[in-house]
């Protein structure tokens, strides 16, 4: 089921085969051990649309105009999108761990299917489907990079760029919600609960793994960090949520001082 989530392009099936691999965990009927061989990450299968442009190539829009408001929520499906195949991808690449590991990343897979489904009809409402803009593919670039480091892998991914989903949704739901945009700030009031529980997930198995190797977690994290984030991560932080999510203060403080 994930190799299929992860070489197949068909939306609707991804989702449905995410949804349904949930549910057969909730009932005792799914086995998280395999003996077949692991496909290469770049063999990954992405729909055709939305096209994937570099980051500092995509066109920027302010939330006041109707045009404006379908560009955020359809980078935000984008987000979420492949936010699924990020979950799938670290239950699928990395073996030998606690049945426990690969729950959590089935859960969190499903959550992610649930949220790209929450804004894809939120687009439809506003006359817009996920594909018709151009989208970027940082995320996934994250993802290549730290293919065969799981300690990279949740550094970067949950640790970092899900992480900075709880220092700037805070701030677009404050915004839609002073724009009386207020289904708007229901969707990302929902997703943000999620995330938080998403990067404490990620912050759990980054300690717990770093423990067994009888490593600092808080030094590992800068070092990797450092070596596969290109440039600092932007602030400001919410210190609170990420505290909340496993952060320490000692890496926000860190954080905070490499601004």
């Amino acid at each position: 089921m994930a190799e299929f989530c992860l070489y197949h392009t068909d939306i609707e099936q991804k989702i449905k085969k995410t949804h349904d691999a949930k549910y057969l965990d909730e009932i005792g009927r799914l086995s998280f051990t395999s003996i077949e061989p692991i496909k290469p990450i770049s063999q990954t299968k992405f729909p055709v649309a939305p096209q994937l442009l570099s980051p500092r190539d995509m066109p920027r829009r302010g939330l006041n105009s109707a045009t404006g408001k379908v560009a955020f929520f359809h980078a935000l499906a984008h987000i979420e999108f492949v936010a699924i195949y990020l979950a799938w991808d670290i239950l699928y690449r990395f073996r030998g761990f606690p049945q426990k590991f690969y729950q959590d990343w089935l859960k969190i897979a499903d959550e992610e299917a649930t949220h790209f489904k929450m804004i894809r009809d939120h687009l439809i409402s506003m006359g817009a489907d996920y594909g018709d803009l151009p989208a970027h593919r940082g995320l996934w670039d994250h993802a290549e990079d730290t293919a065969d480091n799981i300690l990279a892998r949740l550094a970067l991914v949950p640790r970092c760029m899900e992480a900075r989903g709880l220092d700037i949704t805070p701030k677009m739901i404050e915004k839609f919600t002073v724009l009386g945009d207020l289904k708007s700030a229901k969707i990302l009031s929902r997703i943000l609960n999620d995330e938080v529980g998403h990067v404490k997930i990620g912050s759990y198995w980054f300690t717990t793994l770093c423990e067994q190797l009888e490593l600092d977690h808080e030094q590992k994290y800068i070092e990797l960090i450092k070596k596969f984030y290109v440039g600092k991560p932007k602030g400001p932080f919410n210190r609170e949520l990420r505290i909340i999510a496993g952060f320490s203060n000692a890496e926000i403080d860190w954080l905070e001082e490499s601004v």
